[in-house]
């Protein structure tokens, strides 16, 4: 990610990238212990980097009210 995107994020949604980048995946309730953040505050930062394409949102398959948060590969 560039410096340039990096600075305009706010402190709550570069927490959520860079541990994105340390786990590789994660779900919510894991960033919730992880961080001490709201809910509110990681969906928000999660909707954030998913519309700036630097995270994908996947469905669990065997519970689909849960969802997987991981980094795209940039080829």
């Amino acid at each position: 990610m560039d410096t340039i995107e990096v600075n305009n994020l706010s402190p709550s949604t570069k927490l959520i990238y860079h541990i994105l980048l340390e786990v590789k995946v994660a779900r919510l309730c894991q960033l919730q212990e992880m961080t001490g953040l709201s809910k509110r505050t990681i969906l928000y930062s999660v909707k954030t980097l998913s519309n700036l394409r630097l995270i994908e949102i996947t469905t669990c398959l065997s519970d689909t009210r849960q969802r997987f948060y991981c980094l795209k590969i940039k080829i």
